[in-house]
């Protein structure tokens, strides 16, 4: 019995998912635009349901047709990936990746990462969501992304978690700051010194409040960030020390920048890549995942030290 449908119906209602309209829509797969309508029409009697909502001036998916949309684009993904294996063509195919990453694994990690793929792969648009530890977990765990970057997500029923690197966190601070001479400093010693802290919305400072709960002789902030990133451009303003992961601070050779790592307690988090579980990346986005992957053992061996 033949089916109710055929591939070209669901590239047709993909091609309008994207595009949001049946007329560029209708253009991309080269049908007229009745055409057109008769593919999607004949999709969603054989499937019984609402996919879009048609008005005189915009497409847009119903609640079903959005979920069906998320569940098609893997279906059509994974058997992209088997063609492009047997045609050997994965390496060379035009696409775009899409990461959702902490931001502190961004700057010093990811970039470089992602530096190295664009040397492989150059016609690949990588985009990335730099957000909190939440909003990546939760971008991944929905399919609004490819993978994730993230110390976070290993007790996810739903998600898998690669461990990449156990990371220690780091006092930030200028080389010409008394701190930078020390092989080691204590987190008593960091309430002396102007201190840089990361909001309450952060994970990361959940995870040190956490960690450091009942500790006496706490650094007190004269200031307060969200993002790893903009704590280190105040450190290198010379506003005061800041408490980041070692991740987030570039290599021992920078030149203004230092980092000594902090003791009594040391205190560590898990990065790991995350992704949804049964999901078929596509070629890019694996050839992505697997050079994260590959890299750790080069960030493994990098010391936090200044």
């Amino acid at each position: 019995m033949a089916s109710p449908f055929d591939i070209d119906d669901l590239l047709a209602f993909r091609a309008v998912a994207e595009l949001g309209s049946f007329r560029k829509a209708a253009e991309s797969v080269h049908l007229s635009q009745p055409a057109f309508s008769r593919r999607i029409d004949k999709l969603e009697q054989a499937l019984g349901v609402k996919l879009l909502e048609r008005t005189t001036r915009r497409v847009s998916l119903t609640v079903v047709g959005r979920d069906f949309e998320r569940q098609l684009r893997q279906i059509l993904d994974a058997l992209d990936t088997t063609l492009l294996a047997i045609r050997g063509v994965a390496a060379t195919r035009m696409g775009e990746v899409n990461v959702a990453a902490v931001p502190s694994t961004v700057n010093y990690f990811l970039s470089s990462v992602i530096a190295q793929f664009h040397l492989r792969y150059p016609k690949v648009r990588v985009k990335i969501v730099d957000e909190s530890a939440n909003t990546v977990l939760h971008a991944v765990a929905r399919g609004e992304v490819d993978f994730g970057l993230n110390f976070v997500g290993s007790q996810e029923a739903d998600v898998d978690f690669e461990p990449l690197m156990e990371e220690q966190f780091v006092a930030a601070c200028r080389r010409d700051h008394p701190l930078a001479r020390k092989r080691t400093v204590r987190w008593s010693e960091l309430a002396q010194y102007d201190y840089i802290a990361a909001d309450k919305a952060s994970g990361n400072r959940l995870l040190l409040d956490q960690a450091l709960a009942g500790l006496p002789d706490q650094p007190r902030s004269l200031y307060e960030t969200r993002h790893g990133t903009t704590m280190i451009g105040l450190v290198e303003a010379g506003l005061g020390v800041a408490v980041v992961p070692s991740m987030a601070m570039p290599a021992k050779d920078h030149p203004i920048l230092a980092s000594v790592p902090i003791v009594d307690p040391v205190v560590k988090r898990m990065v790991g890549l995350i992704r949804r579980k049964s999901t078929v990346l596509s070629p890019a986005a694996q050839a992505l995942y697997d050079l994260c992957a590959q890299m750790r053992q080069a960030k493994r061996g990098r010391r936090p030290r200044a």
